[in-house]
């Protein structure tokens, strides 16, 4: 399952893992409000049975990720089988996360304070 700025990741994991079954979820979040919305979403039809690998480069509030993890909920996904990988991540964002879905697993690179939101604009054309 993709979120905005996974794409750049997706390649890496094809690669890698050439029978992967890839969905895509596309997620904005409003400027003013931080509130994120989902627009779209893809799923392979027999995702609620996967295991879920969640890739997000630059998770930064988490708000992004939550309404991701509940639209999977919603396609009958559990949190627990669904893998959160990021390359950085706030301390809030996880917290965030973490609180609304306990069970998740996050895989990060980096814990930091502070987003390096250049990087993620750089490479994943994400802010």
């Amino acid at each position: 399952a993709l979120l905005p700025g996974g794409e750049a990741m997706e390649q890496g994991l094809r690669d890698c893992c050439r029978s992967i079954r890839i969905g895509k979820i596309l997620i904005q979040s409003d400027e003013e409000t931080q509130r994120a919305k989902v627009y779209y979403a893809k799923f392979p039809p027999d995702i609620y049975r996967r295991k879920v690998l969640l890739m997000y480069p630059i998770l930064s509030t988490g708000n992004t990720v939550i309404e991701a993890v509940k639209v999977l909920v919603e396609h009958g996904v559990q949190p627990s089988v669904i893998i959160l990988l990021s390359l950085f991540s706030t301390p809030h964002g996880a917290k965030s996360i973490i609180q609304e879905f306990p069970e998740i697993t996050i895989l990060t690179t980096e814990v930091h304070p502070v987003a390096p939101t250049h990087f993620g604009q750089k490479y994943f054309g994400t802010d």
